[in-house]
């Protein structure tokens, strides 16, 4: 039996460099993998709202299940909130193949699928971008969303303003400029792309903010209690998501205006299979106003898991 490869956070991050990742979901999304929708299980003795996540997909040649404990008591105890595993197996005999760190292996897809989309729906011309966020997915998007366009310009906003010069730190010296804000729609107005990364449950970015031609990628707010936009910011915008099935379930940014009659289901265009089947460039003009919302889906987590065996 070959021997099960373990690959730890920082061979995860070091591995899987955004270029290639991209190409592969690209790829990826065009091949018919089964995804089923993810699991949410409660763990009542957790504290606060703790939760087990199980995330499938497979096909022909082998399947993956990525495990997740959501802990948010953990914060208080210097712990991350979300923790877990990747399992990869092979199609045919069912071995184990591969184990990677599920944090690290989050951060990377899903900055990458934001990035995908971006690739389709952001001006070519795109140079300036608002990171609303300064948590562990912010440094990801930001660097994936340079990997398609030429971002020349960051700010940074998030509410506890230390976190942001912190990342602002980190990031300091990758050929762009970077600036913290304490004004987010100054930094709204500003942006040529738009990238939300928080556990907000009221909208933050408001659509009156929001200028022709911009590009907003939704990538927190992952129940249907959280808000990273209001209602008028999803009115006046193209809407795609990374799949249909799981927005529709978990996304407040959607469900909520939805139920209020604010926008109708037909507004979302289409998923990133849908895009990545589209030849050339999505926008119709320069001037329309399009939106990413992606919660996340588990054929990001195996296309990444292989890429991950194939470079390691």
């Amino acid at each position: 039996m070959a021997q099960l490869r373990v690959f730890d956070k920082d061979e995860v991050h070091e591995l899987l460099d955004y270029e290639t990742l991209i190409q592969r979901l690209r790829d990826g999304f065009r091949e018919p993998l089964t995804v089923p929708l993810r699991h949410h299980h409660h763990l009542p003795h957790s504290g606060n709202q703790g939760s087990l996540i199980l995330m499938p997909c497979w096909d022909l040649e082998g399947f993956g299940v990525k495990l997740l404990s959501l802990m948010p008591d953990n914060t208080a105890k210097g712990l991350p909130s979300i923790q877990g595993m990747y399992l990869l197996f092979d199609g045919k005999t069912g071995t184990p193949v591969a184990a990677a760190d599920a944090a690290a292996l989050t951060q990377r897809r899903t900055a990458a699928a934001s990035a995908l989309a971006a690739s389709y729906l952001a001006r070519q011309y795109s140079e300036t971008l608002l990171m609303v966020g300064a948590g562990a997915l912010a440094p990801h998007l930001i660097m994936a969303h340079r990997a398609v366009r030429p971002i020349q310009k960051v700010f940074l906003f998030n509410r506890t303003q230390r976190r942001a010069f912190a990342l602002a730190d980190q990031l300091s010296g990758q050929g762009f400029e970077i600036e913290v804000v304490d004004n987010l729609k100054s930094g709204v107005e500003e942006a040529d792309i738009i990238s939300c990364a928080t556990a907000s449950d009221q909208p933050l970015v408001k659509g009156r903010w929001v200028q022709p031609g911009t590009h907003l990628d939704l990538v927190g707010g992952f129940t249907r209690d959280m808000r990273e936009v209001d209602d008028e910011a999803m009115a006046i915008s193209r809407i795609f998501v990374d799949t249909r099935e799981g927005a529709l379930s978990e996304a407040g940014d959607l469900i909520q205006p939805l139920e209020r009659g604010a926008i109708l289901e037909d507004q979302i265009e289409g998923e990133l299979s849908d895009l990545v089947r589209m030849s050339g460039q999505v926008r119709q003009n320069p001037q329309e106003i399009t939106l990413f919302k992606s919660v996340g889906t588990a054929l990001e987590d195996l296309v990444a898991a292989r890429l991950l065996v194939e470079l390691g």
